[in-house]
């Protein structure tokens, strides 16, 4: 590409690329595709970029095209690469000056020539770095800028590079600049500082944003580019520096409008120091042993002191708490149990932290993170008064929550209440004793005094277990308190509830429940407890999202379904009154979690209860069109309702089926959201079905695109097409085994063993629900299993699931087998009995592959309905067909103690209704089918001690008595001997 003519034509194109109408604009793009691999491509865009009379929209597009290009075409073993040549030039032209007026661009660039540097700094851009530093000392205001922010995105490029020869390239280069970085740093923080004191505001915001730069450069270099920074005396000059830098930069922060530029990036400074020291004890723990000390003493001053009155900000909080929590849960600094085996730099640093943590200096921390931190502020309770849902979303964990102080404070006190349990419990046990007996409702900041205290209590309920008589405080104190009904004490109720929720996994007597149980419902029912819907939603709704940990707690083992019940008609229709009442997306989403528990706990109890539920969800989904979260949960909640209802969620069709239709139509755009829990509804449906209807016949219309993903939920769809089968065979099979069986074929050509596996699975359910028609219907896929037989699949559970098949295939269909045997002859090249007897072979070689014991008898009813036979092959096999039976009656005979005599233990002679007990789950309406298809089983219907009998028998009879004798005669001595032993009384 020509430099001068393609120039014009290129800037006329990227004009275009910039045009809003699109009928301008996709042309234009895919002319730009088109020249991504065209020679002097790169060096036109470099051209226009770099050209500042230029449109802006024009150069920012042509610097992203460049930058992309990057990615594709600048390694040499790319497809396209660049030529060295362009390259050359390319990378001259990016460091000629530093001078790009606009800061996005600007940024672009810096970017961009990182990621040039990444792949040749330094071997084939030795300049860059040299030039760099050059340009950071000239005096040019905008020049300097460009150049430290194109240092800075270098540095963190070339520091993010993990192989060994790259961290020694970093090494060197860091061991080559570290100087002039702290002195570029020292100088440019200086200056700031002087300029904040004489007063000018806007040239101190220019000098603190190279501060910021030249700090960035340093963190890079100061983390990554040492082996043991401990032994270089200009790195921990520096760390110590950064103490002493953060604290003149808080003093600066009383003199500087909170509204101010300056203050913005005053802050952000700030918290960069912070992210040195943490990214520097992340890295090299050992070597900030040298730190910890004055770490600590530096961050609790600043947060458990009134040192940090009126210069910390919540962020800074944030920070310096991690600190400490990265130093008392530092592993590194944790001796081992023997002593002898800790490392001197182990025991240093343990001996530094034993030092600061002293009773007084602890205490101190538990109380101030108890009483100062834990406290509700005057905000949370002016939006729990005025907005209790958006209040409630926040506490439970929303996205603002996470990243605010409060789950902080929450970590750190969890993480040193649990290192220093011992010393604090006895702080934090006198602060709940002062606290016993009735508050004063005037008293507001001794209300929330308790609050923060319980909350304590709760997160620290796993160190407290044997300290706390837990099930007397219950009854002597808290479950008074759930009773106190002045509006004031809303928090203190609140709390209790989650205290509870909390100590009801480690320590809380069953006896107990059912008082709490009647402790919530009454304080849910209340609702003269508040004077308008806002506060009522306060108050119940606290109540019912802790509900959740206090009741039914997933992984409660103590639950008890006869103490729940009596309270369950009532708690129910509480819930589903607040589901109705609550506005917001994520208060309904949790209130249907709740139900769901509820469903899924009680089960078919709940029966006489869901009508009110059943009739609302429609409403529901309709409204939560654009809610696919919720529409999630409305899916969960339907799960747990339809195995609630069993079969009797037949009348929830006309809701359900068209929610399972959407769910799962991969041409619907919800179906990304809502397509796991789909299937596992679409699933539970065919399992509690009592008869297949034509609308569920018709969503199986979705299954063929899905097996087209091969996605994570293949699982499901083959459970789902087994449920399908076990429902109705025969008119599932006649509409969808063509289409299936296709979708199986291309599925077998790339897909895991597991997932071939799931697919034999389904054709084996077949055959076993069909014999006669089944065959037929999966005829295509038989001679593959065919070949897998007589070729030893190496794979095992292939191996078994192939003879499963087979073995189906010969007891119940021996004209279909005898089909297939010569359909294998033509295409193999082979004689029938050659391949009948290399398959017989290679059964009785494999049968350890087989370990599921119905699969084992049923390998020795298919090689037994081999006989009797004239056929040499099989006569030669004949030793190896009894082997395998002998080996199937060790399998199933039991021996009945009374009689002595032997009897097949998977036999079944006729279908009985499970007897059900309280904690377990009944069987689904496809459990039944599954028994009732077992009754009509070889495996479950013939007695495999009675079918050797008669095959022997017959066999003795078509050869004479002389000829069986020779037969038997192949067979092991004590292969005959457990034979002879099993067919006693025959």
């Amino acid at each position: 590409m020509d430099l001068n003519s393609a120039s014009t034509v290129v800037l006329r194109v990227l004009t275009q690329a910039t045009s809003q109408d699109t009928a301008v604009l996709k042309p234009a793009e895919e002319q730009l595709k088109q020249w991504e691999t065209q020679p002097g491509f790169y060096s036109v865009l470099l051209n226009i970029f770099t050209n500042h009379s230029l449109d802006v929209n024009v150069r920012w597009l042509a610097v992203l095209y460049f930058k992309n290009g990057i990615d594709r075409y600048w390694r040499r073993v790319a497809p396209h690469a660049l030529s060295e040549e362009e390259k050359t030039t390319l990378r001259a032209g990016l460091i000629t000056n530093f001078n790009e007026p606009v800061n996005q661009i600007a940024t672009q660039i810096s970017v961009l020539i990182a990621k040039v540097a990444r792949v040749d700094c330094p071997r084939q851009w030795p300049e860059l770095i040299p030039t760099l530093v050059e340009s950071v000392k000239v005096q040019d205001d905008l020049q300097q800028h460009r150049a430290l922010l194109t240092f800075y995105h270098v540095t963190k490029t070339l520091a993010s590079k993990r192989l060994a020869a790259d961290r020694k390239l970093f090494y060197d280069l860091t061991s080559s600049i570290y100087s002039f970085a702290c002195s570029l740093w020292n100088h440019h923080t200086d200056t700031f500082l002087q300029q904040i004191c004489t007063g000018d505001e806007a040239a101190a915001a220019n000098s603190l944003e190279r501060t910021l730069l030249s700090l960035k450069v340093l963190r890079k270099l100061t983390v990554h580019g040492f082996v043991e920074p401990h032994w270089n005396a200009e790195v921990m000059g520096f760390l110590h520096a950064v103490f002493e830098r953060m604290k003149q930069f808080l003093e600066c922060s009383r003199s500087i409008r909170a509204e101010s530029i300056c203050r913005d990036r005053l802050e952000k400074t700030i918290i960069l120091f912070t992210k040195v020291l943490l990214d520097f004890l992340d890295q090299h723990p050992f070597s900030f042993t040298a730190l910890i000390q004055r770490s600590l003493e530096f961050s609790v001053s600043y947060v458990f002191t009134e040192a940090g009155e009126g210069v910390v900000f919540e962020q800074f909080i944030v920070q310096c708490m991690n600190l400490i929590k990265m130093i008392v849960k530092n592993y590194a600094y944790k001796p081992s149990k023997n002593i002898e085996d800790s490392s001197p730099e182990t025991l240093e640093a343990h001996k530094i932290k034993t030092a600061f943590f002293t009773y007084p200096t602890l205490m101190e921390i538990c109380r101030r993170l108890v009483t100062h931190y834990f406290l509700l502020t005057k905000e949370e309770l002016t939006m729990w008064e005025e907005d209790p849902e958006s209040f409630t979303v926040e506490e439970t964990g929303g996205d603002s929550w996470k990243y605010s102080l409060r789950p902080c404070t929450e970590v750190l006190f969890i993480d040193i209440f649990h290192e220093y349990n011992q010393t604090l419990t006895p702080v934090l046990l006198e602060m709940v004793h002062s606290l016993q007996g009735s508050t004063n409702m005037e008293n507001t900041n001794a209300i929330l005094i308790k609050d923060a205290v319980y909350n304590a209590v709760g997160l620290a309920a796993y160190e407290l277990f044997d300290s706390v008589d837990f099930d007397q405080w219950f009854k002597n104190q808290l479950l008074a308190e759930l009773q106190v009904s002045h509006d004031r004490y809303k928090p203190i109720r609140r709390r209790v509830i989650w205290l509870i929720g909390q100590w009801i996994s480690v320590k809380f007597k069953s006896d107990l429940r059912p008082i709490l149980y009647e402790a919530i419902r009454n304080l849910l029912q209340d609702r003269d407890l508040v004077v308008s819907i806002n506060n009522c939603l306060g108050t119940h709704l606290q109540s019912i999202l802790f509900f959740l940990n206090v009741c039914l707690p997933v992984d409660d083992f103590e639950f008890r379904t006869d103490q729940f019940l009596p309270y369950l008609e009532s708690m129910f229709t509480l819930l589903f009154q607040l589901l109705q009442e609550v506005t917001q997306c994520d208060t309904k989403m949790h209130v249907l979690h709740v139900l769901s528990c509820v469903i899924e706990r009680v089960n078919m109890q709940i029966r006489p209860y869901v009508g009110c539920l059943v009739q609302y969800l429609p409403l529901l989904w309709k409204q939560s069109e654009e809610h696919n979260m919720l529409r999630c949960a409305i899916l969960t909640t339907l799960i747990h309702l339809v195995q609630g209802l069993g079969a009797d969620s037949k009348n929830l069709y006309p809701f359900l089926l068209p929610v399972i239709q959407l769910s799962t139509d991969v041409s619907q755009p919800p179906h990304v959201y809502l397509l796991e829990d789909g299937l596992e509804l679409w699933l539970v449906t065919l399992e509690n079905s009592p008869c297949l209807t034509p609308e569920l016949l018709r969503i199986f219309q979705n299954m063929s695109a899905l097996l087209e993903l091969s996605s994570e939920n293949l699982k499901n769809c083959f459970k789902i097409i087994n449920a399908y089968i076990f429902l109705s065979s025969s008119e599932f099979l006649e509409m969808y085994a063509t289409d299936l069986c296709q979708s199986f074929c291309e599925l077998l050509k790339d897909i895991t063993t597991e997932g071939q596996v799931q697919v034999l699975k389904v054709v084996e359910n077949v055959l076993k629900v069909n014999p006669v028609l089944g065959p037929q219907m999966f005829q295509p896929l038989l001679p593959s299993v065919f070949r897998g037989i007589i070729d030893g699949e190496r794979y095992p559970v292939v191996m078994s699931t192939y003879l499963g098949i087979m073995g189906r295939v010969l007891l119940q269909n021996a004209r279909f087998f005898s089909l297939l045997l010569g359909q294998m002859a033509c295409e193999l090249g082979q004689e029938l009995d050659q391949i009948l007897g290399n398959m017989i072979e290679m059964w009785v070689d494999r049968m350890d592959n087989i370990t599921q014991p119905e699969r084992r008898k049923l390998s020795a009813l298919a090689l037994l309905s081999l006989l009797p036979s004239l056929n040499s092959v099989i006569q030669d096999k004949f030793c190896g067909i009894i082997n395998i039976s002998v080996e199937g009656l060790h399998d199933v005979m039991t021996e009945d103690s009374e009689t002595g005599t032997y009897k097949d233990c998977m036999l079944m002679s006729h279908f009985e209704e499970p007897k059900v007990t309280e904690d377990e789950e009944p069987p689904t309406e496809q459990d039944k089918r599954k028994k009732m298809l077992a009754l009509k089983d070889p495996v479950h219907t013939v007695s495999l001690q009675q079918f050797i009998y008669e095959k022997l028998k017959a066999q003795q009879e078509l050869l004479g008595e002389q000829g069986f004798h020779a037969l038997m005669e192949t067979v092991d001595t004590e292969i005959v001997a457990q034979l002879q032993e099993f067919l006693q009384g025959f």
